[in-house]
């Protein structure tokens, strides 16, 4: 049985707190990133924004300008997912970071806040999901590259947890703010962001760089200071030397099979690695979870349901609440079978969500109350699994040389997803379009469904390994559903890149076993001699 703690394994060098707090730290990220992307749920629902910003005469917004104004800042995240990597690989993980947050995302804000028409709003939501959207590549990236292997899916799974956060935080503060007929009923909630980015820039002041990054960038002695400021040891201790030399070693072989170009990402292994990672991002998408956050409070509304704004601050807390079974889970239970379970929970309360709502209606009050509650069931079973699981998974996923390149495509692909979920959501369920109403469930619980053969055939376990060992099992196991025995073999410290040049890892370990079996007996020979 696997136990999650904060205390390291036995006989682990050094202090692992600090690396935990680091890592914990700039999970504080995702608190941008939800309450940014929770806030325009109520706004789009206030009265007084609706009169201010709408260009019909009765005061209403259509859909098109719905649809427009909701995922513009999904749009802005695809183009800052994709712009992380050479923001990550150019500056650096946390200057990286710090420019995002301070010049990218603030600049998107004061846009927002002192708008007063629909295209100066428009504009500032998507400069804001551009600052988000480099966030959400690079704070996993930070993490992954950060944390003890033992706790990784803990602190990477913390930045779900956040965006939770935040998207509660944006439910409460639209709720207080909901029924003043002045600006102050928008401008409040979007303005707030500026605490929630001071916070984070002033600790990445503080923060080291990534001890993997710099060894990238072949700045080793930095890197030692790196990463004995997180593991509180001396840079010439031998659990420091080990590591880095485990890392760089690994990164050396990664690059003597090809260059870190875009072209690499989609070859071999890795190819396959980006495909997973892709995939998993845009499926975690398809649940639809952000039609309940994105447009909750108005489906809630037009559908007759009493209290919208409330039943969001209880969607909201549900989130949270269940975010933390999670984040124990995927040390337990690993990441694939806690993916599997969530699928599978998922894809059953989307199916009676839509078949209560399309057989009762949403006017009856105990068939409203039996979709609030598997509402809830649902994104329990989320927030448990595909919310923090996607990004723990993507974040071990690849090698050095190509991590910011693969994990900057694999986020635009969830933000992609979420744009064209934002944008046609509206055209789904309004009256004037496919009026699907709680139809649409049906769609969800169907890519939930796809979601379980997903999972099975192409998630591998990667629980309790370091980043090096995850290219090693890539390597050498070929089918998902056999990762679970896989032993790491290679230590790629012991790779003679120029003897074993374009040989497989498979004969590499094979060969470096024989090598320790050797040695072994040896041991035990000279050991009988003496005796």
């Amino acid at each position: 049985m696997v136990k999650v703690s904060f205390k390291p394994p036995p006989g682990t060098a050094g202090a692992t707190w600090p690396a935990i707090v680091v890592g914990l730290f700039v999970a504080f990220g995702g608190v941008l990133f939800g309450y940014d992307t929770g806030t325009i749920s109520g706004i789009l629902a206030m009265d007084y924004w609706k009169q201010e910003f709408s260009t019909q005469a009765d005061g209403t917004i259509t859909a098109s300008e719905d649809s427009l104004i909701v995922s513009i800042l999904s749009a802005g995240t695809f183009f800052g997912a994709l712009a992380a990597a050479p923001f990550a690989d150019l500056l650096g993980r946390r200057i990286g970071l710090l420019a995002a947050v301070g010049f990218v995302f603030n600049f998107g804000v004061i846009l927002q806040t002192a708008s007063t028409s629909q295209p100066l709003f428009i504009a500032g939501r998507f400069f804001a999901g551009f600052g988000v959207g480099l966030l959400s590549a690079m704070i996993p990236m930070y993490q992954s590259e950060t944390a003890p292997k033992w706790i990784r899916g803990v602190i990477v799974g913390s930045y779900q947890l956040a965006i939770t956060i935040g998207l509660l935080l944006a439910a409460i503060v639209n709720n207080a703010t909901k029924s003043r007929m002045d600006s102050g009923s928008y401008r409040i909630p979007i303005a707030v962001q500026f605490l929630w980015s001071l916070i984070l820039v002033v600790g990445l002041f503080i923060l080291p760089e990534t001890p993997r990054y710099l060894i990238k960038m072949d700045r080793y002695d930095e890197a030692a200071k790196s990463l004995g400021k997180l593991r509180r040891l001396p840079v010439d201790h031998p659990a420091v030397v080990e590591e880095l030399n485990e890392v760089q070693s690994n990164h050396l072989y990664e690059m003597s099979l090809g260059k870190s170009s875009y072209i690499e990402c989609f070859k071999g292994t890795l190819g396959k690695r980006l495909l997973t990672g892709c995939l998993l991002q845009s499926l975690q998408q398809l649940t639809g979870v952000n039609f309940i956050f994105y447009y909750g409070t108005q489906y809630f509304l037009r559908a007759g349901f009493q209290s919208p704004f409330v039943i969001q601050v209880i969607t909201n807390c549900v989130n949270v609440a269940s975010t933390f079974p999670g984040l124990y889970m995927v040390e337990k239970l690993g990441r694939r079978n806690l993916l599997l379970l969530g699928a599978i929970g998922m894809c059953v309360c989307q199916y009676i969500v839509a078949i209560t709502g399309t057989v009762a209606g949403t006017s009856d009050l105990p068939a409203q109350r039996a979709s609030i509650a598997f509402v809830c069931i649902y994104i329990f079973f989320f927030a448990s699994s595909w919310g923090p699981v996607a990004w723990v998974v993507t974040g071990e996923l690849y090698p050095l040389k190509a991590r910011a390149k693969c994990l900057s495509m694999t986020t635009a692909s969830n933000w992609l997803l979420n744009w064209a979920i934002a944008y046609a959501t509206p055209y789904m369920v309004d009256e004037k379009g496919a009026n699907l109403q709680s139809k649409v469930f049906f769609v969800w619980g169907t890519f939930c469904l796809i979601c379980i053969a997903f999972v099975w055939l192409m998630i591998y376990e990667t629980k309790g390994l370091s980043l090096e060992q995850v290219d090693e099992l890539y390597g050498v196991v070929n089918k998902a559903w056999k990762s679970k025995a896989f032993v790491p073999q290679v230590s790629f410290a012991d790779v003679d890149h120029g003897k074993q040049r374009g040989m497989s890892l498979t004969e590499i370990g094979e060969g470096q076993t024989r090598k320790r079996s050797v040695q072994h007996d040896e041991v035990l020979t000279g050991e009988k001699t003496v005796t």
